[in-house]
């Protein structure tokens, strides 16, 4: 058996129809990237990132054009529509009126206590939860001073001081997320802040990156932090394509045994005994596996050394060679197939395998 990763207690929240904290799953977040105004790109943004798997999305709201397209683009989605909103209390209670599911805001960028305040009146009578955002680059200025930069205890300070200011007000519907763009000090921020209150976390490093450094801070800070029990909604932060970080949030759950969602695929880094294209089949198989539900795992190899040998614990793989592959199912060969064939025999047996998945889970 795996390590059983004993998750910290946290109180539960919904987001609209999506459930944070508690005993609910850990949720896949990710933002768009199209001008939010623009309301049949960010739907069509959007519906990807459904596609994709992904739980809750993000949007920016920079002002009141922006907000009044909220109430549009929540029409034609299924995921629950998150209001990023920076500087701007106004945009805050206009994308509440627009029915987004949640708000994301910095409480120490909204001008004042007393506005934070007029946000949080207007997010409680519409029973939207909040989510209370702090980062290494917003940390207040006599917090600065006194911890002598945007260090963990600055940041947690910070959060910690919101917090009381919601909890004054009678207001406990929120989330909490303390990001640096480090690993070590977003990991030890969550750890303290995770022992000062019980509300769900919302865990990921800022400003992570592009593809690569992005993926390895992300999968590093994300997952230590899942790992030690820590988190209850996530975001991988790429400077990508956001189904990109969709993806990726899928697969460090996959990795940690948390969510198994969809195919796992493997595939051997290849070598001078691979006869085929295996770059091209392993990108046609890992894009036909994102639009699947069945938890199964499937294998790409490039060679009969490597597939189904190394792969026999693999539910379908396939294994390329001179001109001519095979298929197999848990080790065991099936047939052979014409090189250029490979793949298509691949994902029919994929698909085979999905529908009877859906079969039995819609009993």
């Amino acid at each position: 058996m795996g390590t059983v990763i004993k998750r910290r207690k946290s109180r539960s929240i919904r987001v609209g129809n999506t459930e944070i904290g508690g005993d609910a799953p850990i949720s896949v977040q990710s933002m768009t990237t199209t001008d939010t105004s623009d309301v049949e790109a960010t739907v069509a943004q959007i519906v990807r990132l459904q596609e994709a798997g992904c739980d809750i999305v993000r949007v920016a709201v920079p002002d009141r054009k922006a907000a009044e397209a909220l109430s549009y683009i929540k029409e034609n989605i299924s995921i629950p529509l998150i209001a990023d909103i920076h500087f701007n209390w106004r945009l805050a209670v206009a994308a509440l009126e627009s029915g987004v599911d949640g708000l994301r805001i910095n409480p120490g960028n909204m001008g004042g206590e007393k506005k934070t305040l007029k946000v949080i009146d207007a997010a409680a009578k519409r029973e939207t939860p909040i989510r209370i955002g702090v980062n290494s680059g917003s940390v207040e200025r006599d917090l600065l001073e006194k911890h002598g930069g945007p260090t963990v205890h600055a940041m947690v300070e910070s959060a910690l001081r919101y917090i009381t200011v919601f909890e004054r007000a009678g207001f406990y519907n929120m989330k909490i997320s303390i990001k640096a763009s480090d690993v070590f000090r977003t990991v030890e921020a969550y750890r303290r802040i995770a022992k000062e209150c019980d509300y769900p976390l919302h865990v990921g490093v800022t400003e992570a990156g592009g593809l690569f450094p992005g993926l390895v801070k992300s999968s590093l800070g994300i997952g230590m932090l899942l790992a030690e029990g820590i988190g209850d909604t996530i975001r991988v932060s790429l400077t990508r394509d956001p189904a990109e970080e969709v993806r990726a949030g899928f697969e460090i759950l996959r990795a940690l045994g948390i969510r198994n969602v969809g195919p796992e695929i493997i595939s051997c880094p290849t070598c001078g005994r691979c006869g085929v294209d295996l770059f091209a089949i392993l990108d046609k198989v890992e894009q036909h596996a994102l639009k699947m539900k069945a938890p199964i795992k499937v294998a790409v190899m490039g060679c009969v050394v490597n597939g189904p040998g190394e792969a026999k614990d693999a539910d379908l793989g396939i294994a390329g060679g001179a001109g001519k592959g095979v298929l197999f199912k848990k080790g065991e060969i099936v047939r052979t197939v014409k090189q250029e064939q490979l793949a298509e025999a691949l994902l029919m047996e994929m698909d085979a395998v999905e529908k009877e998945w859906h079969k039995e889970h819609n009993k």
